[in-house]
C-alpha cells in the first residue's frame, strides 16, 4: 500500500529534511509527508511535495549504536543523490538536515549527527566543503573506557531487562555552577572540540519542546521547570544520564570526546534581542540583534557544538531567521559563503526554521477523519507499548472507562514460547487467541486496548532481549493489521510500537501528517484506506491525556480542555 501522489503545487525552495529517530517527531507540524522507506521513488515524491518539510522515519532509537549508525548511513546514501537530482530539476533551492530526537534527551546523540556529517563529507558535490580537510571517520558514541551498553528501545517499551549486562553511564563533572555555565557559554568562538564534525560549520543542539514543557535556560534543560535529569526519563535503561547541563550532557554522551568547556551556547537574551522588530505600519524588520546573532553563528569554528536556549516560539523564530540567512545561496553576498549547519533537536525548532501557519483542520475536523461504515462510525483500537511510568498511569486512566476493554499481551508468555522448542507453531496459536479477544471486544461495541504487561521482565542474554522486544512489537503490529479493515481509527502509544505498526502491521511506505489532535499528538493518514492513526509519544502528556485523546476520537470529550 502506498501513499497517493501529493497534489500538484510548487515545491518549497527550502526543504527541511528531518531524520526522525521515532515516528512521533512531527508533533508541532501539519500537512507534510512522513516516509518509512527511502527508495528513489519515495524520495522523489517526498521532495516534490509542496510542504517545506520531509520526514524520514529512521526508527534509530529502537536500535543499538552500530545498527543506528548503519541505518543513518543507509538513509543518507539514498537521500543525498535524491537531493542533488531535486536541485537540478528545480524542485528545491537548498536544504537543511535535522536529526530530530527526544526532548527528554534519550537517543543516539552525538552518533547520528556525526554519521550525517561523515556522509555529507563523502558527497562534496551535494554539500560543498566547509573545511579544507575532511574525514569520513565516525567515532563511537562513547570511548571504550566509558562504554555504554545500550538496550534497544523496543525492548524497553515491552518492559524487558537483561540480567547479565550491567549498563555503565559515562559520568561528567556533574551540574555546573553559574560561574562554570558562564564560562562555557562565553568561550572563544574560534575553539573547536577534537570531536569536530567533518564538513559542517556547526551543530546546533536545540532540545526544547515547548508544548510539552521542555525548555532550556542558561544551558540547563528543564521539564516543567525542573532539571530534566531529575525526571524518570533520565533513568531510562537505554539512554540514562546524570546531568541537565547540555554541555556536560554532550561530554557525558560522547565519553569525553566533546569537551563541555568547548561547547558554545546561545542565550535567551541573544535570541530575544534578535527577535524581528514590528514597525508601526505592521511590517517586520531585522534589527541589530539579528545581525549580531548572524555574526555569532558565522564566526563559529568548523564543527562546533552549540547548545541553544529556548522558552518561547519567538526565540526559535529568531534563530530560524538567522539560520535561513546564513544557509541560503545568497548568504555568500553578505557572509562570504553559505554556511552548512546540522541540527540535533526536538520538534519545536522546526517551526522556527520555517513558518507554516495554522493547520487546515481543527481538533474536531481531525477527529472527523474517523472512518465510517454503512451504519455509522467504525470502532477504534488503542495500542500501548510504551513502558515509562507516565504511560502506566495513562493506561490505568483509560481502562477505567466503561467503554474500553483491556487485552493484556503477556510478555512473559511470549518469552517462554520463543525459548521453547516449537515457537513457530505455538506463537501463531497464541496470537490467534489474542486476536479472538480483540474481535470479541469490538463485537460487544467497546474499544479494545491492547497493552503489554506492566513491570520488568528479565532476560539472561542481550540477544534474547533484543529478539523478545522485536517479537512483541511485531506481534502487536500483526494483531492491529488483522483488524485494520474494520477500524475507524488507531491510537498507538510509544514510538517503536507506532513505527512497527505503520511499517509492518499496516505495510505502508509513507503516511501524510494531518495535524495535532492535542498538543504534541500527531494524526496521520495511512495509505489509500485513509485510516487515521494517532501517534502518541511515550513521554508526553499528563495522566489523563490518553483518555482525552480517545474521547476526542470517539467525539464524546465532555469536559476536555480545548
Amino acid at each position: 500500500m502506498e501513499q497517493a501522489e501529493p497534489p500538484a503545487a510548487a515545491a518549497a525552495p527550502l526543504k527541511v529534511i528531518v531524520l526522525d529517530d521515532d515516528p512521533t517527531g512531527s508533533q508541532t507540524l501539519h500537512s507534510c509527508p512522513l516516509l518509512l522507506r527511502w527508495d528513489r521513488d519515495c524520495l522523489r515524491r517526498g521532495l516534490a511535495h509542496p510542504s517545506p518539510f520531509l520526514f524520514l522515519l529512521a526508527n534509530s532509537r529502537a536500535l543499538a549504536a552500530q545498527a543506528a549508525r548503519e541505518r543513518v548511513q543507509e538513509i543518507c546514501r539514498a537521500l543525498l543523490p535524491a537531493l542533488a537530482e531535486a536541485r537540478q530539476a528545480g524542485l528545491i533551492d537548498h536544504w537543511l538536515i535535522v536529526s530530530r530526537g527526544d526532548s527528554t534527551l534519550r537517543g543516539h546523540t552525538p552518533l547520528e549527527l556525526e554519521t550525517i556529517a561523515a556522509e555529507l563529507a563523502r558527497a562534496p558535490e551535494v554539500a560543498p566543503a566547509v573545511t579544507t580537510q575532511m574525514t569520513t571517520q565516525v567515532t563511537a558514541e562513547v570511548t571504550p573506557e566509558a562504554a555504554v551498553e545500550v538496550m534497544p528501545e523496543a525492548a524497553v517499551e515491552a518492559g524487558i531487562v537483561a540480567r547479565s549486562e550491567a549498563r555503565t553511564v559515562a559520568r561528567s563533572e556533574g551540574e555546573a555552577s553559574p560561574q562554570v555555565v558562564a564560562r562555557h557559554r562565553g568561550g572563544p568562538a574560534g575553539s573547536a572540540s577534537d570531536a569536530a564534525l567533518p564538513g559542517v560549520d556547526a551543530c546546533l543542539l536545540v532540545p526544547a519542546f515547548l508544548p510539552g514543557g521542555r525548555t532550556t535556560r542558561a544551558g540547563i534543560h528543564l521539564l516543567n521547570g525542573e532539571p530534566v535529569h531529575t525526571s524518570a526519563f533520565a533513568r531510562d535503561r537505554l539512554f540514562g544520564y546524570s546531568t541537565s547541563h547540555l554541555a556536560h550532557w554532550l561530554q557525558q554522551k560522547s565519553g569525553g570526546r566533546i569537551r563541555a568547556r568547548e561547547v558554545q551556547g546561545i542565550s535567551l537574551a541573544e535570541l530575544d534581542a534578535a527577535t524581528p522588530d514590528r514597525q508601526e505600519d505592521g511590517s517586520v524588520g531585522e534589527g541589530e540583534g539579528h545581525a549580531r546573532l548572524c555574526q555569532r553563528l558565522a564566526s563559529l569554528a568548523p564543527g562546533t557544538w552549540v547548545a541553544v536556549d529556548a522558552e518561547r516560539p519567538q526565540q526559535l523564530a529568531a534563530l530560524g531567521a538567522a539560520v535561513r540567512e546564513l544557509t541560503a545561496p545568497g548568504g555568500s553576498d553578505r557572509w562570504g559563503r553559505p554556511r552548512r549547519f546540522l541540527f540535533q533537536s526536538a520538534a519545536s525548532l522546526l517551526n522556527g526554521l520555517v513558518e507554516i501557519g495554522p493547520q487546515p483542520l481543527d481538533q474536531q475536523g481531525l477527529a472527523g477523519l474517523r472512518r465510517r461504515g454503512p451504519t455509522g462510525p467504525l470502532p477504534g483500537l488503542v495500542l500501548v507499548g510504551s513502558h515509562v511510568p507516565l504511560a502506566d498511569r495513562q493506561l490505568q486512566q483509560l481502562l477505567a472507562e466503561d467503554r474500553c476493554r483491556g487485552v493484556e499481551l503477556a510478555v512473559s508468555t511470549v518469552q517462554r514460547l520463543l525459548e521453547g522448542p516449537l515457537p513457530d507453531r505455538l506463537l501463531p496459536s497464541l496470537e490467534a487467541a489474542w486476536l479472538e479477544q480483540l474481535q470479541a471486544v469490538l463485537t460487544a461495541g467497546r474499544t479494545p486496548v491492547l497493552y503489554t504487561s506492566r513491570g520488568e521482565l528479565i532476560c539472561a542474554r542481550r540477544r534474547d532481549r533484543i529478539a523478545l522486544g522485536l517479537a512483541v512489537a511485531a506481534l502487536m503490529a500483526r494483531l492491529a493489521g488483522a483488524l485494520a479493515a474494520r477500524l475507524g481509527y488507531l491510537i498507538s502509544k510509544g514510538g517503536i510500537t507506532t513505527h512497527t505498526l505503520l511499517a509492518d502491521g499496516l505495510g505502508v511506505g509513507s503516511v501524510e501528517l494531518q495535524g495535532q489532535l492535542l498538543p504534541g499528538l500527531s494524526l496521520v493518514l495511512a495509505a489509500e484506506e485513509r485510516l487515521p492513526v494517532l501517534t502518541f509519544p511515550g513521554n508526553l502528556g499528563d495522566d489523563d491525556s490518553l483518555r482525552q485523546a480517545w474521547l476526542r476520537m470517539e467525539n464524546a470529550c465532555v469536559g476536555c480542555q480545548p
